[in-house]
């Protein structure tokens, strides 16, 4: 029973984070978030889904990962990064492909509406401790191989990413700055709530 929670806690976490992260891509003039501006801006470059691009863009950190701590590859880790990659794919073909938004106040209020259900779909994913993203490990593997904080290792991680999307001309803007200074606030504002309902549950099941 425990396992089903914590399943049940990762799919439907990472179903509404993939969905925070949809509306900040359907509004992606304005900025989207590193990882997603190189998704995107590959996407128009070369060819197929933003999806798609997160997987292989996981796959490839996979390996960056293990070459950085000298460590077996974390296959387990493509499991999440490929639900994620799909996910993204479903929700931008279904929910986001039966509207525009034009006006600039309702792209400022998908950013910030979206910036919100990320941080509140991260904090339920992150309670399964399930295999992380790719993305999140290669932060991880950053501070442990060149022994920096955090926010170091996930700003490194970001310009890694921020490099390959300005050059593809990807959707880089104000409100990538926005994105990559809240969404860690974001997700410290619902994670106690959850935390504490995850021991609940495991305690009464």
């Amino acid at each position: 029973m425990k396992l089903l929670i914590r399943a049940l806690f990762f799919i439907f976490g990472l179903a509404i984070m993939t969905f925070g992260v949809c509306m900040t891509i359907k509004v992606a003039e304005i900025g989207v978030g590193a990882w997603d501006a190189l998704n995107v801006s590959l996407t128009e470059k070369v060819g197929l889904s933003v999806g798609k691009w997160v997987m292989i863009d996981g796959a490839v950190l996979v390996i960056v990962v293990s070459l950085l701590l000298k460590k077996r590859p974390d296959l387990l880790s493509l499991l999440t990064i490929i639900i994620i990659g799909s996910l993204v794919d479903f929700w931008l073909g279904t929910v986001f492909e039966l509207f525009e938004v034009n006006q600039w106040i309702g792209k400022i209020g998908m950013l910030l509406i979206g910036i919100l259900i990320i941080g509140f779909g991260a904090s339920i994913y992150i309670q399964a401790k399930f295999p992380q993203s790719p993305i999140d490990n290669f932060m991880l593997a950053i501070k442990e191989r060149f022994h920096v904080n955090l926010m170091v290792a996930k700003t490194i991680g970001e310009i890694t990413a921020l490099i390959p999307a300005f050059f593809l001309n990807g959707p880089i803007s104000y409100g990538t700055i926005v994105i990559t200074f809240t969404v860690g606030p974001a997700i410290q504002l619902f994670f106690p709530f959850f935390e504490k309902l995850m021991v609940r549950l495991q305690a009464k099941y």
